[in-house]
């Protein structure tokens, strides 16, 4: 009674900036769930430790900023997070306890983790923004966090972009109406981007924080600051040893928009809440960027459960992780303004900590459970095919399985592999069940663990049917690029959810003139001049896809994508995957590479965009017109795509189809560009044009080449055009521009090993390709260096020769 007497009477504390009043019964509410953050973080670290997870990081000492940033979130809004943001997932109803756990044990139920389907380590949370069918869900009617990724910062690219949808869909009538209850509410959700202080060491953080600055957009960046980054403290990471200090240059000044910057200490709850309702209406009222220094965070537990903070942290800072822990700061300020009693507060821990390892075990029974109930079924299979074989290995196989305590369907799947090994010359009924058995162990892992790459909607772009271009008797005959401007204006005035951003595209309309007057025609939010900084035009991109619109993101050149390969690869590529098909960026990258000039602007790098981009179409036309095609197939699709045109192809003549809004290039689908019988010649790209022109000098030395455009490095020929090819002409020579064994040996794995084609051949196949060096500038460089018409005649001939010697005489 004296308790319930002292809380009556201070029922509720106000903030000093914002007003903002807070009842003794939501403060209470706020530290119990803080509480048992805490205890989940704690118990994660124990079942690591004990081998029941894989690994464990958390967000034990971040509790109190993130339940004050949790009061200022809406419906409709996004977090862009950090993977210690575990707090405010809960506080937000993101995410549940029970779920943090499933994640930890790696659950391969989505409806366990329905943040990744047991695909991401633990504290990586995703709301689904699609259904099933992959349709685009009400977000305007759920809080919304995107994908968690690991590599520190790689999330704030896509920060940006959810907050620069908002400017568009603020700021532009057409993006408006399309959002409009679907998307956003005329612009006013805020993009909540979290980031460790270590984080503000990388490129991407900067980036984000200057095109910020530049765009005006409504991203709040919080920065959880515990001092540390791993072992390496503040004054090696960042200048001043404190971002706050350091960028107050980007303060608003005479006029002048910036950043606004707060500070505030990560164990002041009051402040925290003040602090934060302060800075998120002017942020969400004037689409103000803003960055809140939480400093004075603790970490008690260590970075994460592969080592112990002890080795690196002084006496005195483990002293400050114990006395300024926030939780416990909080709890002395609430019997200080007697919001709560000492005793009642005890007995609030003690039922909250009961409460989480509940959920810890019930989350345990339902990832084992069925796992062991697998287990056990096959143990009794292969006891049955020991007793039916006499086989005494197949019995300890059963045994050993029995005696694995660890749940992992890989240990059922190797059992029975290696039974089906000792049974190989024994024809027992069980022998039959077990291999059907272990079939189904494995496709069924695969089908937890592998799906979901590429979308398998009715709008993936492999099911956006063929249209071919059409020509007028009378075409034009054109430069190149016109075809594109013509491709673009038609798909800007057709879809109102295009827009093109990057470097030179507006005024200028691309250092090509690929988009020349469509800026005058479309506004400047549809065709928008960025500054020179490749990351954060992707992150644009991907953030903006995520909120429905479609985004073209021009990278000027093939080779200036490496600035932003790595959100291309650890984001946009894995996106649909890492949520298991729940989070979709269907953004479109437009750039040109192959032939042209020198080291930094006649790149090829396929061998490395194929192994950094699966989850990403990599389309590489021979034209322009064959360009427009991928263009309008890929904006009907829902995949992210890669579209590499080639840079010396602009000023080449084309005639002007008059179906250009509707041709269609299917993707996959490889394109016979010259039949022949003698020989195979598969390329791509520029190369089209070199092998075509050797093609009509072979026929002079009399051998018949075929030249087979690929069109798609991914996919690669689905119809198998190659490999029939192959089984015609028995010989085959891949051309390509990429470095020796790059692309040429991703078309003849497929061509060998997924086609069967290696039956066909005469002779061995053989490849042409650029050496290992960049291209020096000059003609003569590009000559030498990568293969010309010339060197084609050479390698194809040699490769008749080789199959006839008595047919063609030696020439080189």
């Amino acid at each position: 009674m004296h308790s319930e007497m002292r809380t009556r009477s201070r029922p509720a504390v106000r903030t000093p900036q914002a007003g903002l009043t807070l009842t003794s019964d939501e403060v209470i509410a706020d530290y119990r769930l803080a509480v048992r953050s805490r205890a989940a973080s704690v118990i994660a670290r124990r079942e690591v430790l004990t081998g029941k997870a894989p690994f464990g990081i958390s967000g034990e000492g971040k509790e109190i900023a993130q339940l004050a940033l949790a009061k200022q979130f809406r419906d409709g809004d996004w977090r862009s997070g950090y993977y210690r943001d575990q707090t405010l997932c809960f506080a937000l109803g993101v995410a549940t306890i029970p779920q943090y756990f499933a994640q930890l044990y790696t659950d391969n139920d989505p409806k366990h983790d329905p943040f990744s389907a047991g695909r991401q380590m633990v504290s990586h949370f995703a709301t689904r923004t699609i259904d099933e069918a992959g349709e685009w869900l009400p977000a305007v009617r759920q809080k919304n966090t995107a994908s968690d990724l690991s590599p520190v910062s790689g999330h704030m690219g896509h920060g940006l972009g959810l907050a620069y949808a908002s400017k568009l869909y603020r700021q532009h009538d057409g993006f408006r109406a399309f959002g409009r209850g679907t998307f956003t509410e005329d612009g006013s959700e805020v993009s909540f981007t979290t980031v460790g202080n270590a984080g503000c060491a990388e490129g991407i953080f900067w980036e984000v924080l200057n095109a910020s600055a530049v765009l005006q957009v409504p991203i709040a960046i919080s920065v959880w600051d515990d001092g540390f980054g791993i072992s390496v403290p503040n004054e090696l990471q960042v200048g001043k040893s404190s971002i706050s200090d350091i960028v107050r240059g980007f303060v608003p000044d005479a006029g002048r928009p910036g950043v606004d910057v707060y500070t505030v200490r990560g164990w002041d709850y009051l402040a925290l809440c003040d602090t934060y309702a302060v800075a998120i209406d002017k942020v969400r009222r004037d689409h103000a960027p803003a960055l809140i220094h939480v400093s004075e965070m603790t970490q008690p537990q260590g970075h994460s459960t592969s080592g112990s903070h002890e080795r690196y942290k002084t006496k005195e800072r483990l002293r400050f992780e114990t006395e300024m822990d926030p939780i416990g700061r909080m709890r002395q300020w609430m019997i200080r303004e007697e919001l709560a009693t000492a005793a009642e507060l005890d007995e609030y821990e003690r039922e909250d900590r009961q409460a989480v390892e509940r959920m810890r075990e019930e989350a345990w029974d339902a990832y084992s459970g069925p796992i062991l109930a697998e287990r056990d079924r096959a143990a009794a299979l292969l006891e049955r095919a020991a007793g039916e074989s006499g086989a005494p290995r197949v019995g300890e196989i059963a045994r050993e399985l029995r005696a694995q305590a660890e749940p992992g369907r890989r240990f059922t799947q190797i059992a029975l592999s290696r039974s089906l090994a000792e049974l190989r010359d024994r024809d027992v009924p069980a022998r039959r069940e077990l291999r059907a058995l272990e079939r189904t162990t494995r496709e069924e892992a695969r089908e937890r663990l592998t799906t979901h790459l590429y979308s398998s909607s009715p709008r993936s772009p492999l099911k956006i049917a063929a249209a071919a271009p059409e020509y007028a008797a009378d075409a034009e005959q054109v430069d190149g690029r016109m075809i594109l401007v013509r491709c673009f204006d038609e798909l800007l005035t057709r879809d109102p959810r295009v827009f093109v951003i990057g470097e030179d595209v507006g005024k200028l309309g691309d250092v090509n003139l690929v988009f020349e007057g469509l800026q005058a025609k479309h506004g400047p939010l549809r065709l928008t001049d960025t500054g020179i900084r490749e990351a954060t035009i992707l992150g644009q991109g991907i953030g903006a896809a995520m909120r429905g619109l479609r985004p073209i993101v021009d990278i000027q050149y093939l080779d200036y994508l490496l600035y932003a390969l790595e959100l291309a690869s650890d984001d946009l590529a894995t996106l649909r995957y890492r949520t298991a098909g729940a989070q979709m960026a269907p953004v479109v990258i437009r750039t040109k590479g192959h032939r042209l000039q020198g080291i930094w602007h006649t790149g090829s790098p396929m061998s490395m965009l194929l192994g950094a981009l699966p989850g990403i179409r990599v389309c590489v036309p021979r034209n322009m017109t064959q360009a427009a095609g991928m263009y309008n197939t890929v904006f009907e699709g829902d995949d992210p795509a890669l579209v590499i045109e080639v840079l010396s192809g602009y000023r080449l003549k084309e005639r002007m189809p008059s179906n250009l809004g509707r041709m269609k290039v299917p993707l996959g689908v490889a394109e016979i560009i010259r039949p022949g019988r003698d020989l195979t010649i598969a390329t791509y790209g520029a190369m089209c044009r070199f092998a075509l022109e050797a093609a009509a000098e072979l026929a002079r030395l009399g051998v018949d080449a075929e030249v087979v455009d690929v069109q798609t490095l991914d996919p690669l020929d689905l119809r198998g055009v190659l490999g029939a090819s192959v089984a015609r002409t028995h010989a085959l020579l891949v051309a390509d521009e990429d470095i020796p064994g790059g692309a040429s040996a991703h078309i003849l794995r497929h061509v060998l090993e997924v086609q069967g084609a290696e039956d066909h051949l005469d002779v061995p196949a053989r490849t042409l390709t650029a050496t290992a060096n960049r291209s020096p500038v000059g003609q003569d460089g590009d000559h030498f260096t990568k293969p010309s018409a010339t060197d084609v005649v050479e390698r194809a001939y040699a490769i008749a020769r080789e199959r006839d010697a008595a047919r063609y005489p030696e020439i080189w």
